[in-house]
């Protein structure tokens, strides 16, 4: 049986990285994108890196165009737009789909692990009905990442514990985080 540490990331740069090499180290895996509604939890990603980096923390940020084609770009011009605008410390791989035929291996096994189980937070409401109305009505009967900066939460042990939706108040994800430091 697969664990998140037989799975391998491309930089842009086309070097691959293991996740091994973050085993023992909790991991916080974003599909992030650069002009989403939820874009600036890149600063709240950054916080996260900068308070909790030292204790083990690691972002892992996969840029993803798969939702309304909010990562425009290519590999280069994102990540000058985050660490330009949000000044983000934290490696990122190469913009990927996570959902589809040509989704990342990687979040197979995440949605397995985590699965879909609702929207919380203060637009939770907005996202229920934008998604029932413009992309699919039963959207919620499928483990499929709804939305860009879907977080999943891996422990020292390389566990997925947790699936943050993008609605989730980011208070609640940095619980998670030291919870597992």
């Amino acid at each position: 049986m697969a664990t998140i540490y037989d799975f391998t990331l491309e930089k842009p740069d086309d070097t691959e990285v293991s996740l091994s090499e973050f085993r023992g180290r909790p991991m916080l895996i974003v599909n992030s994108a650069t002009g989403c509604g939820f874009t600036p939890q890149y600063e709240d990603l950054k916080n996260l890196y900068d308070a909790y980096h030292d204790q083990g923390l690691e972002i892992v940020d996969i840029p993803c165009d798969q939702f309304g084609h909010q990562a425009p770009g290519t590999d280069d011009e994102i990540h000058e737009f985050c660490t330009m605008t949000f000044g983000t410390p934290y490696q990122q791989y190469r913009k990927s789909e996570v959902n589809g035929d040509d989704q990342l291996p990687l979040y197979a096994f995440l949605k397995e692990a985590q699965g879909f189980t609702g929207f919380t937070g203060e637009k939770a409401e907005f996202m229920d009905g934008y998604l029932k109305e413009n992309v699919d009505p039963d959207y919620a009967s499928n483990d499929d990442i709804k939305w860009n900066f879907t977080k999943f939460l891996v422990d020292r042990d390389g566990t997925v514990v947790a699936r943050f939706e993008p609605t989730v108040d980011m208070a609640l994800v940095e619980d998670a985080v030291k919870d597992v430091l």
